[in-house]
């Protein structure tokens, strides 16, 4: 195995799940700007997570992932050109 390749400053971090608000707290060596207070009192990096176990459809058991970006408009975007070509 190589040797020093792991990061050696791992500190307690803050995740935040952004869809439902759900806040855990591990120990990371992942870079973080923002900070939060948390009810003990101390503060935490805070990094900002889209979906995590709290919210995935595979823990939670609901079959369906709402999608954020719009499936219709990526793709009205994408074949535009095509779809004004065909209008003319």
């Amino acid at each position: 195995m190589k040797k020093d390749i792991h990061p050696k400053n791992y500190r307690l971090v803050v995740f935040k799940d952004m869809s439902n608000g759900e806040t855990f707290i591990t120990r990371s060596a992942a870079p973080s700007r923002e900070t939060i207070k948390l009810d003990d009192g101390k503060e935490y990096p805070l990094i900002k997570l889209e979906i995590s176990n709290t919210s995935h459809p595979f823990f939670t058991g609901k079959m369906k992932l709402v999608d954020t970006a719009g499936r219709v408009d990526k793709y009205m975007n994408r074949y535009k050109n095509h779809l004004d070509k065909k209008k003319k």
